[in-house]
């Protein structure tokens, strides 16, 4: 969903004050929210309304049991929400792990308040804004287009492979559609950070590679020798020319 005074918003947060300070700047930002203490309360939440966003402090939760995956999400009630993940320092390994499978993004506590609200705008304002299936960040990107196979329709928000359906997050069609219009254009992670994330980005280098890594999993037969998205060794990525 584009950011709009109606995206709603579950905060998933065991400590009061911080959950206060939160809720409180999503309010300000004129987002519906609403709260969950506990992993129970949460996937309840989760399962009875639809959500835009999901900020989530792994201390509250057990992050294994989310619906980070596309999959697990078009199974419930949720199938476009985004995982905005809260983690200590001494648990960052949780967030990355969250990357891996699916989670959008994640903050290192303590984080800033401006952080906070940029990291939220930023992934709200490139959700689909329509019951369409037109995605905000695709929206005017042209016609379908076919490359070495694969069929990508930005409209659709639908990827095929010989002739099978390629379910993708909103992130990893993002990176496919941006890559595979452009083959044989090399791309920083940088950029493809400040593409997909927008320019108030704080995400690290390492959400791009996983990001990467995610794409190569739905597309290739094996990963370590990829066809499609190409790894140029110290710059980037870049698709298959």
């Amino acid at each position: 969903m584009i950011e709009s005074p109606i995206a709603r918003v579950l905060v998933v947060e065991h400590t009061h004050a911080i959950r206060h300070c939160l809720c409180l700047h999503l309010e300000l930002g004129g987002y519906h929210y609403e709260t969950a203490q506990d992993t129970g309360t949460a996937l309840r939440r989760l399962a009875a309304a639809p959500f835009d966003l999901a900020i989530v402090d792994t201390g509250a939760i057990r992050v294994d049991r989310l619906p980070l995956d596309r999959d697990a999400r078009e199974r419930g009630a949720n199938p476009d929400v985004r995982f905005l993940l809260l983690t200590e320092p001494s648990r960052m390994l949780d967030g990355v792990v969250a990357l891996e499978r699916g989670a959008d993004a994640y903050l290192v506590k303590p984080f800033g308040l401006r952080e906070f609200v940029a990291r939220v705008r930023a992934l709200l304002r490139t959700w689909p804004a329509n019951g369409e299936g037109t995605l905000t960040g695709t929206r005017g990107l042209g016609a379908p287009i076919v490359i070495h196979g694969i069929e990508i329709n930005p409209a659709r928000r639908r990827v095929r492979l010989e002739e099978h359906d390629v379910k993708m997050t909103e992130q990893e069609f993002q990176l496919l559609y941006l890559l595979a219009t452009h083959p044989g254009c090399v791309f920083t992670r940088d950029a493809l950070m400040k593409h997909i994330w927008g320019p108030d980005t704080f995400v690290t280098t390492r959400c791009a590679d996983t990001l990467v890594k995610r794409v190569r999993k739905r597309l290739e037969a094996c990963t370590r020798q990829p066809r499609y998205v190409l790894t140029v060794r110290g710059v980037g990525y870049k698709f298959a020319a």
